[in-house]
């Protein structure tokens, strides 16, 4: 079958490594995959992926891939689209009319609408609604990434029909990198292994927080992987609070799966997530989690506290005590394993094409 799949820009966040996983799967499974990016940050590359045709547009915003899409939609006709993000969404269903594609067409929200769309007339959030209510009907399935996201939807969009399909986060691929060497002194044998944190150094991934609880858990290390404009403060921050004995930012890293495959505790601490790839591969990969309660994701995942440890958002003391939990009660490996089922390769390709009337072929 030939597949399409959407980006609108390549950088090392959840939405694109999203994407570029199940573009990687589609294409293991014998499909003929294009992977489609709007544009890619200046110090990366796309990976490579067998049997995957990466196609980068140059374009600084989404409304300059709508010619680009036209144009492939009308030469290559792809049987199926995937697209990923409201915005994105909406450029590719315009794009599909325009070229008078007959492509099958899932669309994947990954953020609260409350941040995405507005009531207020004439403001661009709000052309976004209207033309997100005009070009729906145009998609075979409209998804979110969380149930709870699933809720927020139907209550701006009632009549769309918005579904849950988790990412792809469990795959051959993954489980091969958690075996991959982590060359740092803090993962040598006999010492005890760091407290690890991963993504964007940005405000609302509530670092500051998840540093200001660190006095608070005795002896433990923490290593915050990802690069970002926060680095300058959290610095500081480490600084001012003298743990740099004890906290680490090593900046981005290819692979984090080998960290988690080494450390017996992951910490999450946003104030807002979509659902939060990086405590699925945490899980995967045997960490204990432990997540602040924000909207959404993380109390879906982790089941009101059955699969781990929640946390108040914002909140370094419930932080603190939620990180000297998971390090004196971890989880039993059986249940992280259970927790992390439904975003298995296999299980989340067959609810896509499900949703899109498709059997694979």
């Amino acid at each position: 079958m030939k597949i399409l799949v959407v980006t609108p820009r390549y950088a090392i966040s959840g939405v694109p490594l999203a994407q570029a996983r199940f573009a990687a799967a589609l294409a293991e499974r014998g499909h003929d995959v294009t992977f489609m990016v709007g544009n890619c940050d200046a110090d990366l590359t796309v990976p490579a992926a067998p049997g995957v045709t990466t196609l980068v547009l140059g374009a600084g915003q989404v409304r300059g891939m709508i010619g680009p899409l036209v144009r492939h939609l009308r030469r290559a006709q792809p049987e199926v689209v995937f697209s990923a993000e409201d915005h994105l969404n909406c450029t590719v269903l315009a794009a599909a009319l325009l070229a008078g594609s007959k492509a099958r067409i899932s669309g994947s929200s990954r953020v609260t609408p409350f941040d995405t769309y507005s009531s207020k007339p004439f403001t661009k959030r709000w052309v976004l609604k209207q033309a997100m209510r005009t070009l729906a009907p145009r998609a075979q399935a409209l998804t979110c990434v969380s149930q709870d996201m699933v809720a927020q939807y139907r209550t701006l969009f009632p009549r769309m029909g918005h579904v849950c399909v988790y990412n792809i986060v469990d795959s051959p691929a993954a489980r091969a990198r958690m075996g991959e060497s982590v060359d740092d002194p803090w993962f040598a044998d006999g010492l005890p292994p760091p407290i690890v944190a991963a993504g964007s150094l940005a405000p609302w991934k509530g670092f500051a927080d998840l540093i200001r609880a660190m006095p608070k858990v005795p002896e433990a290390r923490l290593l915050i992987l990802g690069e970002g404009s926060e680095r300058p403060a959290l610095e500081a921050l480490v600084a001012q609070l003298g743990l740099g004995e004890r906290v680490r930012l090593p900046g981005r890293v290819d692979n984090p799966l080998r960290y988690f495959a080494r450390a017996r505790v992951s910490a999450l601490s946003s104030h807002v997530e979509g659902m939060p790839n990086v405590l699925v591969e945490a899980m995967m990969c045997g960490c204990t989690p432990v997540a602040t309660d924000c909207p959404t994701g993380p109390r879906e995942l982790l089941q009101g506290g059955r699969y781990g440890y929640l946390a108040k958002v914002g909140d370094p003391e419930s932080i603190a005590a939620a990180l000297r939990e998971a390090l004196a009660r971890p989880m039993a490996p059986e249940l992280l394993a259970e927790a992390v089922e439904p975003f298995e390769q296999t299980c989340v390709i067959r609810r896509h094409f499900e949703l899109l009337g498709l059997a694979e072929h």
